[in-house]
């Protein structure tokens, strides 16, 4: 072989170990979602995958930020345990960031702020504003919310029912077992919207008591996988890719 050709053959075959190294060293994160939270995650049942504007976005900020993610499905109630057990790496979900919370999880910079909302039955009225409109009634929010934790620490309610989804939560309403349920209120507004469930309604001039921001989780003290997503944030709030997310998913 001529040297010249030698030498280049040497040089591409050094060049695509090189590639083939870094993508095989690519960092890649186990991100829980659950199926529960349309529109920021939710299952789509045509391709049995999690969807959602959480979705969205933790890949958008992974492709940002130089690394991958693979979605697991998981339940809201178990995000943070799975997360402290390392069974996942990322949290990516509708989960307010709290005092308590930030106690055991570490809290990425915000990629969206909201608060809850106060869903009754269509045939009921009565403009309710506050909490304490509905002293004395039995009422229900979804387990594992700062809103359930809210409701219980009121104790001003005949009883707090929890449940595993806002489904369930609508179902007991629109039945009449609760007389009114607390939920993210873009979660609900968005379900409602889809006009599949007319026997309940959005109370409109409702002031939520708990404004939070959502982000990104990831486990204390893993200081390397916070800079990692906060960069990638940074970069999709920059470029306008989490503006473009949110009006997909009708959250702007």
């Amino acid at each position: 072989m001529h040297p010249r050709l030698r030498a280049l053959t040497c040089a591409c075959a050094l060049v695509a170990g090189l590639a083939t190294s870094f993508a095989a060293s690519a960092e890649s994160y186990r991100v829980g979602a659950t199926a529960t939270g349309v529109p920021f995650t939710f299952l789509d049942v045509k391709s049995q995958s999690i969807q959602g504007m959480m979705v969205d976005a933790a890949q958008a900020v992974a492709k940002a930020g130089g690394f991958e993610v693979e979605i697991q499905q998981t339940t809201f109630a178990a995000l943070i345990p799975s997360l402290t057990a390392n069974k996942i790496d990322v949290i990516s979900a509708a989960m307010l960031r709290t005092p308590a919370r930030e106690k055991v999880v570490q809290y990425s910079d915000p990629v969206f702020s909201y608060g809850e909302g106060l869903i009754v039955r269509a045939d009921d009225a009565t403009a309710y504003t506050r909490m304490e409109d509905l002293e004395g009634e039995v009422v229900g929010a979804q387990v594992g919310t700062v809103f359930i934790d809210e409701l219980n620490k009121r104790g001003i309610f005949k009883e707090v029912r929890g449940y595993d989804s806002i489904a369930d939560l609508m179902r007991d309403l629109a039945l009449g077992r609760i007389k009114a349920g607390f939920a993210d209120r873009p979660i609900l507004a968005y379900q409602l919207a889809q006009g599949t469930q007319d026997k309940v309604r959005l109370v409109q001039g409702y002031q939520p008591v708990i404004m939070g921001d959502v982000c990104l989780i990831v486990r204390k003290g893993d200081a390397a996988t916070l800079e990692r997503v906060n960069t990638g944030i940074a970069a999709i709030k920059a470029d306008g890719s989490l503006d473009r997310i949110i009006a997909k998913w009708k959250l702007d």
